[in-house]
């Protein structure tokens, strides 16, 4: 490597002896005194070589790094378009309308039915809630929280028609989670697949919140399943985690309406440290079942939340009905 430099060297010297130009960029302007040029020693090539090495590595480094900043701006760029519109990954199911609305459920392919009347009365107050058209913006307004003081007064089939009867808003989105993780029965109801949900999103760092998602044929519904079974399901909904979980939420969907199917009030105390979370409650009551002393307990369960509302199910008679009747009949109107 020695004999190559200085022969580079002895070859360079010979030129400029000839008065051949060698293209050295530190050549003296014309004007200037003809001095003696420095001779060029293999020390001094060796360092010229290297800054010439260095700067076109720096060069294309500088390149190199541009084009991952740029592509990683676009990434980031088209990330947050896809999460504006909805969490990319996640499942993909179709709901059976037809099975349903034979077991009295709301369906977007029947636009006028008894329940679809009773339900548009029952989310009015909830969506102007949920996105501040009630004058004050309630705090975490879009957490909406479907409960009861006892099993079995319909609280689920009031969240699958709530959140039905939302979707078919013009503005509004609506993501129903199952929340009631030790009897989950959103899944079997809606034919959501097994996979990842809820409990998955508290347990596992490494799960993304789309993958836990399911899409429906609904296109202003996504389902977010209870997910895999823990053998402290119950305690995890009362956790800080879940409380995180909750806020970042609110927080993430602020066009969107979560509705939680929770659990009972009186049957858990879980359901109770959920609704310190919650923007707006809706208590389910079963009509001729359950007592005023448990609806006056359950109640006093939830009084921190700002807005709890009450819904009262499987009455036999209801004034909207009533109404709707008159209505189908009017072939005027």
């Amino acid at each position: 490597m020695t004999s190559l430099i200085e022969q580079a060297a002895k070859r360079l010297e010979e030129l400029r002896r000839a008065g051949v130009e060698t293209g050295t960029a530190d050549a003296p302007p014309a004007t200037a005194p003809q001095q003696e040029a420095p001779k060029p020693t293999p020390e001094a090539l060796v360092v010229a070589l290297e800054a010439r090495a260095a700067a076109h590595a720096g060069s294309s480094f500088n390149g190199e790094a541009l084009g991952v900043e740029r592509a990683r701006g676009a990434a980031n760029e088209g990330g947050a378009r896809a999460a504006a519109q909805d969490e990319p990954g996640g499942r993909r199911i179709s709901i059976n309308f037809a099975r349903l609305h034979a077991a009295g459920f709301v369906t977007p392919d029947v636009g006028t039915s008894q329940i679809a009347e009773e339900f548009r009365v029952i989310k009015r107050p909830i969506i102007r809630n949920a996105l501040g058209q009630a004058g004050t913006r309630v705090k975490n307004g879009n957490l909406v929280m479907v409960t009861s003081a006892l099993p079995g007064e319909g609280k689920t089939f009031t969240s699958v028609n709530l959140a039905l009867s939302i979707a078919s808003e013009v503005d509004s989105r609506v993501l129903l989670v199952d929340g009631d993780v030790a009897h989950p029965s959103i899944p079997a109801l809606l034919g959501a697949p097994q996979g990842p949900g809820l409990l998955d999103l508290l347990t596992r760092d490494s799960l993304e919140f789309g993958d836990a998602l399911v899409h429906t044929n609904v296109d202003k519904l996504t389902i977010l399943p209870a997910g895999s079974r823990h053998r402290r399901s119950t305690e995890l909904l009362a956790s800080e985690q879940m409380a995180s979980l909750l806020r970042e939420m609110a927080a993430r969907y602020r066009d969107r309406i979560i509705i939680f199917d929770s659990p009972p009030l009186l049957a858990t105390t879980e359901a109770r440290v959920l609704a310190t979370n919650m923007g707006q409650i809706a208590m389910v009551v079963a009509a001729d079942a359950t007592s005023q002393h448990a609806v006056g307990q359950a109640l006093a369960t939830v009084e921190a939340c700002e807005i709890v509302m009450m819904i009262l199910n499987k009455a036999s008679r209801t004034d909207v009905g009533t109404y709707y009747g008159y209505y189908a009949n009017d072939k005027a109107d």
